[in-house]
């Protein structure tokens, strides 16, 4: 069995590259300096070196989607994969897409909910997985994590990531108004082994990669000011600062989730609480 990764260089790709080498996989990564799949003939070289019997692990992104370029050269990669997989179908596919894909709504979400995407970054991905189940006929996973934070993310992104950073270099947290809104953040650990898992065990459908609880940024801000205060023993540290919001609350001020599908074959999984990752974050 031989895993193949496409988009090794990635933030979550890294962390399931890590899990799956503790199962002695032959694993073959394929980061864009190796592979560039915006390119023409790129779907040609992924053909000399990807047999049918592989598994591929579909990561290769330019990310988060926030313009038209973006999104063309995220639809380009996506044809080279498509081109791909229509000359040599590997015997198994993994899709890592996000919760971008659905509205907003005030109900708790889940796979059934209707995906109509409003941001560039929902719509690019969601066009990603229908041009996927139109090339592909094989067994196939799609995952839609939702808020990933973790220590090597490069995106520094509004949330856990950016405020432990803040922290640590002395300078004040910022807030978006009072920092209410309610989002469900996932430890990119978490995401890793359930995405390893699926496809060592071929596992086909799509599923959400959720916690099923909710959290403010607010919070998230106190946790890690509370945190590294313990660490300094009492030093003086940075603050909280609320700045004025421009524009709507982002998603309403709330964005749950319910019971993912991954509890059907994974139920004795637990994805661990913000409290539980913060030390990590910390140290």
């Amino acid at each position: 069995m031989k895993i193949v990764i496409l988009g090794s260089g990635g933030f979550i790709s890294k962390a399931v590259q890590n899990e799956l080498e503790k199962f002695k996989v032959s694993i073959l990564p394929i980061p864009r300096k190796k592979i560039d799949l915006t390119k023409k003939n790129s779907s040609k070289k992924l053909a000399k070196i990807i047999k049918s019997s592989d598994r591929v692990f579909f990561a290769a992104a330019e990310v988060p989607a926030k313009n038209e370029k973006m999104l063309i050269n995220n639809l380009l990669i996506s044809k080279t994969v498509c081109e791909f997989v229509n000359k040599i179908s590997p015997s198994y596919l993994l899709y890592l897409s996000s919760d971008a894909v659905y509205s907003d709504s005030k109900r708790l979400l889940c796979e059934k909910s209707v995906a109509q995407p409003s941001s560039i970054h929902g719509i690019m991905h969601y066009a990603r997985e229908v041009m996927l189940k139109n090339s592909y006929k094989s067994k196939m996973c799609i995952v839609r994590p939702t808020l990933v934070y973790g220590k090597n993310d490069p995106h520094n992104g509004y949330g856990p990531n950016r405020f432990v950073r803040l922290v640590k270099k002395g300078q004040n947290i910022t807030l978006f108004g009072k920092g209410e809104e309610l989002r469900d953040h996932i430890w990119v650990q978490d995401v890793a082994e359930i995405i390893a898992k699926l496809i060592l065990f071929k596992k086909i459908g799509t599923f959400n990669l959720v916690t099923g609880k909710v959290i403010s940024f607010k919070n998230i801000a106190k946790k890690i000011m509370e945190a590294s205060n313990k660490k300094l023993k009492g030093e003086k540290l940075t603050k909280i600062l609320y700045t004025k919001r421009i524009g709507p609350i982002p998603h309403g001020g709330w964005r749950a989730f319910r019971r993912s599908n991954y509890k059907t074959i994974f139920p004795n999984f637990k994805f661990k609480t913000f409290d539980e990752v913060l030390p990590k974050l910390i140290n």
